[in-house]
């Protein structure tokens, strides 16, 4: 099942993507896709639906965040061996845990906002995960139980900020606009295995990241369950996992993004996201 929210900023109705891709819309079964719809008992009602019978959105509406009110938004760093390596960092030993804002989370194809003053700022596809159940202590076995399903994410990060400017990571990674966020969210069911997934990101057309999730450091299950120990994971909670390389600052001479350019990326049956890159603004 494909879940989404449509409609303009603020005012996102629930949906869900049917069998031949058609948008249709769920406000009269739910009043929006909350963290209290993502755990299995909610969700099994929804997929008992009649699709068909659910009315049809015309046109090409903007998607926002597939999910609303996300409590967390975590951050795993450097999760594939070879984006380390272009990074010029050493493979961490235990997955690196960071945070991006919540104010960040933006729809799908949502403009990119460069952050004042930035000129390194740049691009990540990742996997992103969603809790469907509290998970606190959970082993690496039942993590997966714990999970709602899966969507595509940009990372965009600002590398002067996350680097150069002391401190944790935090403060590159949570700039206004850098979380698009789906176009949907695809329940567990319909992933068989999430360390299969083909990943890719294009800038201005051209192919700069390509990658599959079967080479991550460490997988989704040992994230959820790793994650858990040191916080409660709550319904609704994200987590992005880390890319794969052909970031911009692993390339030589690193390349930044900038006013007009127009990043493409998906991630197998998770759909496709496209954001042009605009200037800062209040």
């Amino acid at each position: 099942m494909k879940l989404v929210r449509y409609g303009k900023p603020g005012k996102e109705k629930p949906g869900l993507i049917d069998a031949d891709g058609k948008l249709r819309d769920l406000s009269a079964v739910i009043k929006d896709v909350t963290p209290d719809q993502l755990g299995d008992a909610a969700l099994a009602k929804l997929r008992k639906l009649k699709t068909d019978k659910l009315p049809l959105v015309r046109g090409k509406p903007r998607m926002g965040c597939p999910v609303a009110g996300v409590p967390k938004f975590i951050a795993i760093g450097l999760n594939y061996a070879d984006h380390a390596a272009e990074s010029n960092l050493p493979i961490p030993k235990e997955p690196i845990v960071f945070t991006k804002a919540t104010s960040c989370i933006q729809g799908p194809d949502d403009d990119v906002m460069l952050p004042k003053g930035s000129v390194k700022s740049d691009w990540e596809v990742e996997l992103g995960v969603v809790i469907g159940t509290r998970a606190r202590y959970v082993s690496q076995k039942a993590a997966l139980d714990h999970v709602a399903g899966y969507c595509t994410i940009n990372d965009v990060s600002e590398r002067e900020y996350q680097i150069e400017r002391g401190g944790t990571w935090d403060k590159g990674k949570g700039c206004d606009t850098f979380g698009p966020i789906g176009p949907w969210l695809v329940t567990r069911d319909e992933i068989a295995n999430p360390q299969k997934l083909d990943m890719w990101l294009d800038v201005n057309g051209k192919r700069m990241q390509t990658g599959n999730t079967k080479t991550m450091i460490f997988s989704v299950a040992k994230l959820v369950s790793y994650v858990s120990q040191f916080m409660t994971l709550e319904p609704g909670d994200i987590i992005t996992t880390g890319t794969p390389p052909g970031v911009g600052l692993g390339m030589k001479p690193p390349v930044y993004l900038k006013k007009g350019d127009v990043m493409t990326l998906g991630i197998e049956g998770l759909g496709e996201q496209r954001q042009t890159v605009v200037p800062f603004k209040l």
